[in-house]
């Protein structure tokens, strides 16, 4: 971070118990869930589907800004569906993403602008890019790696 950087937020979250049968709470008490293994029995969430939620929020707020600076008005339904897969392989267990970005009303060409500038200022983005496999879809159209 560098020195003339400022801090909007901190999330303060206490987790026990990890994955299996495991709880997580955020100092304000606003997150207060149980935690599982991914496809496991049990009643909790899984940390990939806490970073997708996080991951898509975020992207979602990029494009809003994005749009504001090109002066384009971001659809209302604007929508994102996040997966974040936790794989396995020759060198341990590792994270893939893949973001498909719903802008309807929009031209491909304008809709496209919109994710690639979003992808390029989102924290979540920033902090997977060159870490992580990544792929950044616009609805009904083809996969762009990043």
């Amino acid at each position: 971070m560098t020195s003339d950087a400022k801090v909007l937020y901190t999330g303060q979250v206490h987790t026990t118990g990890g994955r299996d049968k495991g709880s997580a709470r955020s100092s304000d008490g606003r997150l207060d869930i149980a935690l599982s293994v991914p496809g496991g029995p049990g009643l909790g969430t899984n940390p990939e589907q806490l970073f997708a939620a996080g991951w898509s929020a975020c992207f979602e707020g990029a494009i809003a800004i994005a749009a504001r600076r090109m002066k384009i008005t971001s659809p209302a339904d604007l929508a994102i569906d996040a997966e974040v897969s936790l794989n396995q392989g020759g060198e341990g267990y590792f994270l893939s993403a893949r973001l498909t970005v719903s802008l309807p009303g929009l031209d491909p060409a304008t809709a496209q602008a919109l994710v690639d500038a979003a992808h390029e200022t989102c924290p979540y983005s920033k902090a997977t890019r060159g870490n992580i496999d990544v792929a950044i879809v616009l609805a009904d159209r083809r996969a762009v790696g990043r």
